[in-house]
């Protein structure tokens, strides 16, 4: 009997993770013989196989799994799980969520066999504490989201008319919201399913990751250069124009100290520590104030602005985009 959804998760090299997200589909308030998961795997990988394996043998939710030739990205393997689908409806996560029991009953009621139509779901972070730390704040922020690839389905017809999800998004950035920008230029509608839920549990990152995190703006450029009016409406209103105001005046400071120009030097690296020491008060207001935590903010906050517009100038160069 054909499936009425085929569940898509990407992955790559996060064994420990796979297991939690398919637990959380065999608790699944949905018949089990009316849905499959896929899971796909962004190139090689031996132990994400053996997971995968040992699933689809012990039978009690149907699981397939494909592997990618060689890592491209989460979208190019979302594009080979919902292409080697077998039911028409097809939802997607990620193997560090956890769907709500209703997940998929919720979008199996609210689908009426329309040919075109997408669905976006709620997204849940819990949070430990009442402070949690600037990247598990960031995660947080996903509850926000319009439309976001950890809590979406789509029709394969829908899917087809805008050829699933661009692969230039290399990584997990920005491939929703491309995929949501033209499923609205194709017309297709887009409905939110509070009921259809997914726990996306924040997890503890290394110290300093955010400067890591800036890498990501590549692929704000490119979404830009496709649709510049709904990445400023829906996405960042305005170019960044404190980080260009923060690093002229450290520059220009550094210049000036180099000329023995000691008062215009001190001004412009004091207009820059005072930004910079907002900038780390703005991440400090809703976060952790352990002293390795504000440590970790004041330092970041200086080197953010540097890291974000060199990834945004690499962006708009590698895409020949006029992006700031």
């Amino acid at each position: 009997m054909k499936k009425k959804i085929s569940v898509v998760i990407p992955t790559y090299r996060r064994p420990e993770l796979l297991p939690g997200c398919l637990y959380a589909l065999e608790e699944q308030l949905f018949d089990k013989t009316d849905f499959e998961v896929i899971i796909v795997s962004d190139g090689p990988d031996q132990f994400t196989r053996q997971v995968a394996c040992s699933w689809k043998y012990a039978g009690l939710i149907n699981v397939r799994y494909i592997c990618l030739a060689e890592k491209k990205g989460p979208a190019a393997a979302r594009n080979a799980g919902w292409r080697a689908a077998e039911a028409e409806l097809i939802a997607f996560t990620d193997d560090d969520c956890l769907p709500s029991p209703q997940w998929l009953q919720a979008i199996w009621n609210a689908w009426q066999e329309e040919p075109y139509i997408a669905y976006t779901g709620r997204v849940t972070v819990p949070l430990a504490g009442k402070r949690p730390t600037d990247y598990e704040w960031n995660t947080a922020q996903l509850e926000k989201a319009e439309f976001i690839t950890a809590n979406c389905a789509c029709t394969k017809k829908a899917l087809e008319i805008v050829n699933g999800f661009d692969e230039a998004f290399e990584t997990a950035w920005r491939e929703d919201s491309d995929l949501e920008f033209r499923l609205i230029q194709a017309g297709v509608p887009i409905h939110h399913l509070p009921q259809a839920e997914v726990i996306h549990p924040a997890r503890r990152a290394r110290w300093g990751v955010s400067i890591k995190e800036q890498r990501k703006n590549i692929f704000n450029a490119l979404l830009y250069k496709k649709f510049p009016k709904l990445y400023r409406t829906r996405i960042q209103q305005r170019p960044a124009w404190n980080y260009y105001v923060m690093i002229i005046c450290f520059i220009t400071g550094i210049g000036c100290l180099a000329a023995q120009q000691p008062v215009a030097a001190s001004v412009l690296l004091g207009i820059w520590l005072m930004l910079t020491l907002l900038f780390a008060w703005k991440r400090l207001m809703h976060t952790a104030r352990t002293a390795s935590h504000i440590s970790e903010m004041i330092i970041t906050s200086a080197a953010i602005p540097f890291a974000a517009t060199y990834w945004s100038l690499y962006g708009a160069w590698r895409y020949k985009v006029l992006y700031l």
